[in-house]
C-alpha cells in the first residue's frame, strides 16, 4: 500500500466543507483508493492531518497526476490558509479501523 499525510491549516469555519469534498471523493470511487483519514489537532484545531491510502504506489500517482485530481485539489486549496506539507510514502503497517461519521 501506498498514501500521503499532508499538514494544513483551514480556514475559519471550513471543517464542513473539508469532509464535504472529502466524501465526495469517496464516493468517486477512485481506482486504488482504500482509505481517509482527518484529524483535527488538540494543540491548535485550526491545525489539520489528513491521510489518504491507496493500493499502490502506481495507484496513487496515477490519481495524483490525473486532471481531475487537480481539479479536485484546486477545490480544496480553497479552504486552506495555504499550501499543505505533503509526505508521500510507502504504508509498512496499518489496520483497519471502523468508519468515523
Amino acid at each position: 500500500m501506498y498514501g500521503t499525510v499532508a499538514r494544513f491549516r483551514l480556514k475559519p469555519g471550513m471543517e464542513s466543507r473539508l469532509v464535504e469534498q472529502i466524501q465526495e471523493f469517496e464516493r468517486l470511487k477512485v481506482p486504488g483508493a482504500v482509505g481517509v483519514s482527518i484529524y483535527r489537532m488538540d494543540a491548535d484545531p485550526s491545525e489539520y492531518s489528513i491521510a489518504v491510502v491507496f493500493e499502490s504506489k502506481e495507484a496513487y500517482f496515477a490519481n495524483a497526476n490525473s486532471p481531475e485530481q487537480d481539479a479536485r485539489y484546486r477545490r480544496m486549496l480553497e479552504l486552506l490558509q495555504g499550501e499543505p506539507e505533503w509526505h508521500d510514502g510507502e504504508i509498512v503497517y496499518a489496520t483497519a479501523p471502523a468508519p468515523v461519521r
